[in-house]
């Protein structure tokens, strides 16, 4: 039966299965088939009796792999699997707490409270208390009160180091005797409670080390300090833990996982042997090589170096478009090449660093015909935040549209609650008008009537900026009348918002650019028609659409890594410290050895952002791919050194002051040295003239609004 069990092991894949009773440390690369290793160790133990399967303890991130873990072991042993403890460490802490809920001071019938309850919960409390929400927002209190749980801190331990801090460290002991009070913990809190109930439990602490003689972990890599407490506190002194990971694929710092728990699990467990995972089954040779050469450029790794017997396949395709209007076609006409060759849409992946990429690809399949589905999350158009921001333009283009007004009256939070709101509805009803007419003659009074004025007067203000504005400075516009960019840059989690509602200019700017009618109307139109069509039903065949973070785990036949460029991937955000830099390369790294045959690398030289074209280096991640390796489909553009990000190309050839205009010879209505007006910068004189066609820009240095690159088709420039 061992053998049966062992058969079709790697000699690696064997050591790590047959450990003996220690500590180790599996180091699982990419597509090293870790899973099969889990379980199979799993089987090994029980079946030769040096465990029996309550005496296991196996931890992994998600439900899916638990469940993934348990059918596997199922079928390679005729065991129940029922009742073993197998799950995700919020599982496992609320299957313990169950058990010991007096001792853990908790009622025995607690309630657990998910993100959504846990934010409800803090808002009463703030009510309770009359805390401004405006000052302190229910949304960062609640990340402030997880924080401080993940770090391990109750609120006497918080350090008040300003009137903030302290206030935000009072809602949170206010928090802490509400749950107690009404039995309920959030997900935070059942890590937190367990972590302290093992601590200070001896015995009980004793009774578990004692049962556990096998501990497993999954993605060892993306624990954070408080889960790893939790595991040494499970930990005995003939214990041996299981600890499978990759440093390599740590891209869940912002979560707080710390990539530093395998090194301080190496030393603190003075670990006899790291077995390294090095044999690949999923990516061909080339793609392999690209992922090691990338990943050797960070510091201080663990150390491997994937292979395969595979082959080395075909070379990695690397594309540089002039935009990224172009890009996505590219992307298009590829799909589409490779949907002749019998290859199924389910089999090709579109990966970006930042949701706001989709919308550019989106519109590309859209007009193409091509179904897809974006995996795990939302298409463009129905992202919350772009839903509200259209809300808007839609009160702006009809102020009796009810849907709209009830979805942005109150948001961002202004003050006018339900009751208000009903007020309001009951007038509507009684005299037969519009709630905003209704909201019009209002007898509000306090909060809630200067809430309701305010967002009255912002509409109004909209309603003539749409008939005088174009329509990408009209969003612009609304994004900061209405509140909404700067409702979502105070929130800590919010920079994927930010982004989105930034893209929503572009998608503006590009509607005019390619629509005859460029009026609200005809915008709000073009996105219902975005929303409402291509993403492909459930279980029919689809291009797959996702982040890079999303795409963890999975893997494809072919897969396009696009919008390569530095400030974008990497992201501008990760350029100044070299820990998120390294963090970004780890995410390049998940990315590449998502492909098995063919892998894409795509990027633009201009992107339009915030309704602007702006102008960027390539990314260092292709330039640290062994050239030997790709294939270029494009003539590569110079890459520039030294590496920074760069919004803006230096300006040649610039006119000095007095100098006469001189016109090239050129098919652009502009030439350097005119003067132009522009309906939102103002006066300025024309600099350089590129492109030609669609892709035709000037470089206009304003009087009053400096130097900005401008493409013809969006600025509407006047001559002077």
């Amino acid at each position: 039966m061992n053998a049966v069990l062992l058969d079709g092991l790697n000699a690696e894949q064997l050591a790590a299965v047959t450990l003996p009773q220690e500590s180790a440390l599996i180091l699982a690369g990419a597509g090293s088939g870790k899973t099969r290793v889990l379980t199979t160790r799993m089987a090994w133990l029980i079946q030769t009796g040096r465990v029996t399967p309550m005496g296991l303890l196996a931890v992994t991130f998600t439900n899916k792999a638990a469940r993934e873990m348990l059918a596997r072991l199922s079928a390679l042993l005729p065991i129940n699997t029922r009742g073993m403890w197998v799950g995700t460490f919020h599982g496992l802490c609320h299957r313990l707490l169950r058990a010991h809920a007096a001792e853990a001071r908790l009622s025995p019938q607690f309630q657990i409270l998910d993100g959504q309850d846990q934010l409800s919960a803090i808002k009463r409390l703030m009510r309770a208390q009359q805390v401004d929400e405006a000052r302190y927002p229910a949304r960062q209190t609640q990340q402030f009160i997880n924080a401080q749980k993940e770090a391990g801190l109750r609120p006497g331990q918080v350090e008040g180091f300003d009137a903030r801090t302290r206030a935000l460290r009072d809602l949170y002991l206010g928090y802490e005797a509400q749950c107690q009070k009404e039995g309920v913990v959030d997900f935070a809190e059942l890590l937190l409670r367990c972590v302290e109930l093992l601590r200070t439990n001896e015995l009980l602490r004793a009774h578990y080390q004692e049962r556990f003689t096998y501990l497993l972990v999954d993605e060892f890599q993306d624990t954070n300090r408080l889960q790893y407490q939790w595991l040494k506190l499970l930990t005995g002194p003939e214990h041996a833990v299981f600890a499978v990971g990759d440093d390599d694929q740590s891209i869940y710092g912002f979560r707080g996982a710390e990539v530093a728990n395998m090194r301080d699990f190496e030393r603190e467990y003075a670990l006899k042997r790291v077995i390294r995972l090095e044999q690949n089954y999923r990516s061909f040779g080339n793609i392999l090589d690209a992922a090691n050469a990338l990943i050797r450029h960070n510091q201080g790794r663990l150390g491997k170096n994937l292979w395969t017997q595979a082959g080395a396949g075909q070379p990695v395709r690397v594309y540089e478009a002039f935009s990224d209007g172009e890009e996505a076609r590219f992307v298009v006409e590829e799909v589409r090449a490779l949907m002749s060759e019998g290859l199924p849409l389910s089999q090709m992946a579109l990966l970006y660093r930042s949701n706001a990429q989709s919308r550019v690809l989106e519109h590309a399949l859209f007009g193409a015909g091509i179904g897809y589905r974006v995996y795990g999350g939302l298409r463009f158009f129905d992202r919350l935040e772009i839903k509200h921001a259209m809300a808007y333009l839609r009160l702006a283009a009809h102020s009796e549209d009810e849907g709209a007004f009830l979805r942005v009256v109150n948001f961002p939070p202004r003050g006018v609650g339900t009751r208000s709101l009903e007020l309001l509805q009951g007038t509507a009803r009684e005299q037969g008008i519009s709630l905003y007419q209704a909201a019009l003659q209002h007898g509000l009074t306090g909060k809630a009537g200067a809430g309701l004025s305010a967002f009255l007067t912002c509409v109004e203000r909209l309603k003539v900026a749409a008939a005088a504005l174009p329509m990408a400075e009209l969003v612009a516009t609304l994004l900061q009348e209405s509140g909404l960019l700067a409702h979502y840059r105070a929130d800590r989690e919010g920079a994927d918002r930010v982004e989105n509602l930034e893209e929503l200019v572009s998608a503006a700017a590009g509607f005019e650019h390619e629509s005859e009618l460029g009026d609200l109307q005809a915008f709000l139109s073009h996105a219902s028609l975005e929303a409402g069509e291509h993403e492909a039903a459930p279980g029919l065949d689809a291009l797959q659409l996702m982040t890079v973070h999303a795409a963890k785990g999975l893997e494809f036949q072919t897969v396009f890594v696009c919008g390569l460029e530095e400030g974008l991937f990497p992201h501008e955000n990760a350029l100044t410290q070299s820990e998120g830099l390294e963090e970004e390369r780890r995410l390049m790294y998940v990315a590449i050895t998502r492909a098995r045959e063919r892998l894409y690398l795509t990027r633009a030289q201009s992107r339009m952002l915030h309704g602007q074209v702006r102008y960027g280096l390539r990314s260092r991640f292709i330039d640290e791919i062994p050239s030997g390796l790709c294939r270029w489909l494009s003539t590569p553009a110079k890459s520039s050194a030294p590496r920074q990000p760069a919004r803006y190309p230096v300006a040649h050839n610039v006119p000095t002051a007095g100098a006469p205009a001189t016109r090239p010879a050129s098919s652009l209505p502009f030439y350097m040295g005119q003067a132009v007006r522009h309906e939102k910068f103002g006066y300025g004189v024309v600099l350089q003239c590129e492109g030609g066609g669609s892709d035709a820009r000037v470089q206009v240095n304003f009087r009053d609004a400096g130097v900005k690159w401008l493409a013809l088709g969006y600025a509407r420039l006047v001559a002077q």
